[in-house]
Formats: C-alpha cells, sequence, structure tokens
C-alpha cells in the first residue's frame, strides 16, 4: 500500500513514537501524536492487533473500521515479542525512539522484559507510558480491565441510570477518555525533557482517570469536608435534562442565564413564568431544577424545530437540531470546515476519516498515512535501526517479524 506523500509538518515532526497498544485505549492516544506529526511505529504481535477484525468488511483484510479510525499516521510493524530476537529487536528500535506508550497491564509488560528499568537502561532519556485499568500500588492493581468494566466501577454507569438501572454509556468513554490523558500526559513529559534532558515512567490508569472526570461537577455537596450536600450536579442529573420534542422533531436547547431565561419566556410569551421565583435565578432553578426542564418541555413542544431555533439564535438562546449520526457526513458545519478527509486505498477504496479537530497556524496536524496493514513498514524500518536485509529476511522465516505481504 502506497503512503501518502504529504511530509509532517506538525508540532511533532521529528519525534519518534513506539507504539504497543491494541484496541482502542493506545490507540486513540498515539493516533493523536501522529496526527500531530509524530514518526508513530505500530508493533503489533504476528496475530495483530484484536481490534483489526472488528467493523464491517472486507474482515478477511484484518482492516475493519474500528482499527481504521484509530491507526491512521501510523507505520506498521510486526516482532514477536516472546522470542529473544524480537525482544531485541524491540529494543533496537526503542533505543530510537523518544517515546513509548503500552496498554498491557504492569505483569504482562514485566514478564516480556519490556517494564522501565529495562527500557532506560537501553534509553535513558525515553518517555515511557503505562496506560492499564488500576494504578498499580492499589488493590485492583493486577486486574484487568475493559471499557465497561471501567464505566461501571468509576460511577459512570450509575450516573446513566434509568429507573435505578445502571446502563452504559453508548461510548467507549473511559479508553476514548484515558487516551486522552495518555496524550497529554506524554506531551508534558516530552516537554520536560526538551528543557531538562530527562526521560521518565508515566503511569494512566482508566479508574482514577475516570473517576476524575465524572467528579468535575458530580463531587459537589462533597468538594466540602464535612460535607455541605450529597455528591452529584442536579441539573446534570435531572431526569428531564435531554433533548425536548418539538412539534415536529426535537431540538437540544439549553437557556442558562439569567438573561436568557428572561428572553425565553418572553419569546414564549410566558410574563407569568418570568415573574416565578423558582425561574428567576440560577441558585433557584437549581433548587427547582425537575421542575425547570419539566416546564422547558412543555413550551418547546408548542412550536417547530425550525420556529425555535430561529428566535433562539436572534435571541442568542444556546440551541441546536438534533443529529442523528448518520446525519453528521452530511452536517453543513462539517462541510464547510473540511473535516471530513477521504483518501483512496488502493485496496480498501475510498476511506472516510475525522479530520485533526485543532488548528495550528505554523504547525497544522494532517492525515498523512491510511492505516498500515499488518506488518507493513517491517522491512523499512527494521533497515532504519541498522539490519541488515539478510537479517530481516532471517527473521521473516522464522515467523519473528513479517514483511507484510501476506494478508490476515
Amino acid at each position: 500500500m502506497a503512503d501518502l506523500t504529504q511530509a509532517s509538518n506538525g508540532p511533532l515532526a521529528g519525534m519518534r513514537v513506539v507504539d504497543l497498544t491494541t484496541i482502542l485505549l493506545g490507540p486513540v492516544a498515539t493516533q493523536m501524536l501522529g496526527d500531530l506529526g509524530a514518526d508513530v511505529i505500530k508493533v503489533e504481535s504476528p496475530d495483530g492487533d484484536a481490534v483489526r477484525g472488528a467493523g464491517p468488511p472486507p474482515v478477511e483484510d484484518r482492516m475493519g473500521a474500528i482499527f481504521l479510525t484509530n491507526n491512521r499516521n501510523k507505520r506498521g510493524v510486526v516482532l514477536d515479542l516472546k522470542h529473544p530476537c524480537g525482544l531485541e529487536a524491540m529494543m533496537r528500535l526503542l533505543e530510537s525512539a523518544d517515546a513509548f506508550v503500552h496498554n498491557m497491564r504492569p505483569q504482562a509488560i514485566d514478564r516480556l522484559g519490556l517494564d522501565y528499568r529495562a527500557v532506560s537502561a537501553r534509553n535513558a532519556s525515553i518517555v515511557y507510558c503505562g496506560a492499564w485499568g488500576f494504578r498499580r500500588s492499589g488493590p485492583y492493581g493486577h486486574k484487568p480491565a475493559y471499557d465497561d468494566m471501567i464505566q461501571a466501577v468509576s460511577g459512570l454507569a450509575a450516573l446513566q441510570a434509568v429507573n435505578d438501572e445502571p446502563r452504559y454509556v453508548t461510548s467507549v468513554v473511559a479508553d476514548k477518555v484515558t487516551g486522552l490523558h495518555v496524550a497529554v500526559a506524554v506531551l508534558a513529559a516530552l516537554l520536560h525533557r526538551a528543557r531538562t534532558g530527562e526521560g521518565q515512567c508515566i503511569e494512566v490508569p482508566m479508574f482514577e482517570t475516570l473517576v476524575g472526570f465524572n467528579m468535575f461537577e458530580h463531587l459537589y455537596g462533597k468538594t466540602y469536608e464535612p460535607p455541605r450536600g450529597s455528591m452529584g450536579y442536579p441539573r446534570a442529573l435531572s431526569p428531564d435534562r435531554r433533548p425536548y420534542r418539538t412539534r415536529d422533531g426535537w431540538i437540544g436547547a439549553l437557556p442558562y442565564t439569567d438573561c436568557q431565561w428572561a428572553a425565553l419566556f418572553e419569546i414564549a410569551q410566558r410574563p407569568d413564568l418570568a415573574e416565578d421565583p423558582r425561574f428567576s435565578s440560577l441558585p433557584s432553578r437549581l433548587a427547582h431544577i425537575d421542575e425547570v426542564y419539566a416546564m422547558l418541555g412543555e413550551l418547546l413542544a408548542e412550536r417547530t424545530t425550525a420556529e425555535w431555533l430561529e428566535a433562539f439564535d436572534a435571541a442568542n438562546i444556546p440551541s441546536m437540531p438534533v443529529n442523528r449520526p448518520d446525519d453528521l457526513v452530511e452536517d453543513p458545519h462539517l462541510a464547510a470546515t473540511g473535516f471530513w478527509q477521504t483518501l483512496e486505498h488502493p485496496d480498501l477504496g475510498t476511506l472516510r476519516f475525522p479530520n485533526v479537530a485543532a488548528r495550528f497556524s505554523k504547525t497544522p496536524g494532517a492525515i498523512r498515512r491510511a492505516p498500515p496493514r499488518l506488518g507493513e513498514h517491517s522491512v523499512e524500518v527494521l533497515g532504519e535501526i541498522g539490519y541488515e536485509r539478510a537479517e530481516i529476511d532471517a527473521l521473516v522465516e522464522a515467523g519473528i517479524t513479517s514483511d507484510g505481504s501476506r494478508r490476515g
């Protein structure tokens, strides 16, 4: 598969990141680093990342949709790390790296011989990041973790409860939020290294990350000790905080300030509500939040979505239509800003990707490479770290690496 020809001009151009991650958490983080210009080298076992088979066909190509959307801007290398020759190749690769990211459990990475002490002995300045379920020092530190488990134990599933029945968010939000924290942590450590020359070891646990994420608003009354109320932000927890039905569809609307509520009541021609003390200030609205949102739902049902959107825009009241996921491909704002990017893949046809959301005036990120086939760049990368072609051929013959010629 031919790489895209666009050279990296992103803020991380010249940085090499070795990526020993699978599924979603780690690939989200390393793709962000690749989008910002880093040379990300994805190292896979001979069996490949398990998520290669997830998503629409052609499954036999091991290039499923979930893999495609989380592994662009990476080069792909196969190494059998359980074989001494594969482990040595990995160490030589890490000697050339600025950062190393993995999402194996600490016990498993230790067994492979790729713990921080071993890696830093070969490259003292490396930024080493392990992302796993639970902080290693705690009683959960040995447990495996996937998104659902973290949603459950972090309180997020309980926050989504319907009739006291916990529900998962319909997004692998624990993986993605933790992935964002991984990317931020690696960038911060690279900045520290640029200032001091020092590498370091980073631990990014999913559980602690999601608890912190949930508590930004929901710590609430227990922000104080002793508590001044219970946990949980009432506005976010109200059962009537939801998209509202209009006469012909749905709308997302959030009058928030006193001025916005006053404008809403004027538009709705409801001076009685404007004079109601329950709705007159933010503290009083929070104290009666279920009544406030129930009333808002009743008002919005009286007009069409378009009528409300026009009136709310004129009054500077935050509001938007409710998109289905399928609507986003044709969303006029996303079209105007060039959010969706396509590229022609020689085997898979036209692929669509979300563009890099952040805009840089000097060092823009970009989609430079399609996601790699299993082992697609093994020969190229091993050559860069000093292996002769005969040595690489021997590793291929032994099944320790792959030259990417075999499908699946």
